[in-house]
């Protein structure tokens, strides 16, 4: 545990939003400053409300495919963008987000002007009226008080900023600190985490929360490899049920390319995530059954669990696949993940496909996966 005083992104935040509040005490109430700190304040404030919904809304309308927004807005797309956009990401966070960034963030301005000018400014007038005669120790603790929104403001806006640079640029040294520093996951749970993202980005913690553990045991015939509890072969393992359930589900595809989707479709549609499962991997439990036969029956599992069927179903359909280990974002950090690839013969190259990942999006052989999977290794190859 790296300590307070030695963490530079607690000291950061400590002053961040210690500064201003001292500011105030040295500098005393002053109804013009505290009007222009007003302005600074909510440009700030208004500003990441902004960034949230423009998340949030930007999701919808070119990520998520389960929100009525996506539809709408994709019968008006023109082919060539949606195109763009499926094949190159990018665009969408680089050019898309920014405008509905700035376009909310000018609406929330205009709005708040307004309720300025009826509410605050006034009270601010009464208030250096009734400090005018007092002694000086009351003017700096009203210039104190009034710089505490100042301070949060600055507070959470640095905890948003650290947010996006774990998210885009993470470093092993940056997380180190942002685990080890205080302040930052307390305003980072209980604030950032829960207005940030949409109600289905909130669940990508439960539906990818570091559940995928590989541990490796060594014995007389070398060393063996397990995932959640099982071998690989035993993960992989079919029926006669799934095999003809997979056969009739990919029978109106005619390509490696068309089978796997309405594959990675069924599966999506079809297995909910098990959070209870997930959180009893976390304490090492590993009494649940995992792979593709128990996923099938039960109609959940986990990242593993969905992987394995996909496996199962595509080896029923003689489609080459691959069950692949690697990283995944989880919306606040990179945690264990699977997920798999099966080979396109037309195009001779093999595709990511991933089956829990359903639920955000469109996850079948999109540049999306660049985003948020790495470290990308496989487990094995049928």
């Amino acid at each position: 545990m790296i300590s307070i005083f030695k963490n530079p992104v607690t000291i950061m935040l400590i002053l961040l939003f210690f500064y201003p509040i001292a500011k105030g005490f040295v500098f005393k109430f002053s109804k013009s400053d505290i009007e222009k700190e007003l302005l600074s304040i909510e440009g700030n404030i208004l500003f990441l409300i902004s960034l949230i919904l423009g998340i949030i809304y930007g999701k919808k309308i070119f990520i998520e495919h389960s929100s009525g927004y996506y539809e709408k807005i994709y019968d008006i797309i023109p082919l060539y963008v949606k195109t763009l956009m499926e094949n190159k990401p990018v665009i969408i966070f680089v050019i898309f987000f920014p405008i509905l960034i700035m376009l909310i963030y000018k609406i929330l301005m205009i709005i708040t002007e307004l309720i300025n000018r009826i509410t605050f400014y006034p009270i601010l007038g009464g208030v250096e009226e009734g400090i005018r005669e007092k002694s000086s120790l009351w003017k700096r603790l009203a210039g104190m008080i009034f710089q505490i929104p100042r301070g949060i403001s600055c507070l959470l806006v640095g905890v948003f900023v650290l947010n996006i640079a774990a998210s885009f640029s993470p470093t092993p040294k940056l997380e180190d600190y942002l685990v080890s520093s205080k302040p930052y996951n307390y305003v980072n749970d209980n604030v950032i985490s829960r207005i940030n993202n949409s109600q289905l980005a909130k669940s990508i913690p439960e539906i990818l929360n570091n559940s995928f553990k590989v541990v490796k045991k060594s014995g007389n015939n070398g060393e063996t490899v397990y995932y959640n509890g099982v071998t690989l072969e035993e993960g992989i393992k079919s029926n006669n049920e799934i095999d003809n359930s997979a056969r009739n589900i990919a029978s109106k595809g005619k390509a490696e390319t068309s089978k796997g989707k309405l594959l990675y479709n069924w599966i999506g549609s079809n297995i909910k995530y098990d959070n209870g499962k997930a959180e009893r991997i976390l304490r090492n439990d590993f009494n649940d059954k995992s792979g593709a036969i128990p996923t099938y029956n039960t109609r959940k599992g986990i990242c593993f669990d969905y992987a394995c069927l996909y496996v199962a179903m595509c080896r029923a359909n003689n489609i080459k696949v691959r069950l692949i280990t690697g990283e995944g974002y989880n919306g606040e950090s990179w945690v264990g993940h699977a997920w798999n690839q099966i080979y396109i013969n037309d195009e001779q190259k093999w595709i990511n496909v991933d089956p829990t990942f359903y639920v955000g999006g469109n996850y079948y052989n999109t540049a999306r996966f660049l985003i948020d999977h790495r470290n990308a290794e496989i487990a094995g190859e049928w």
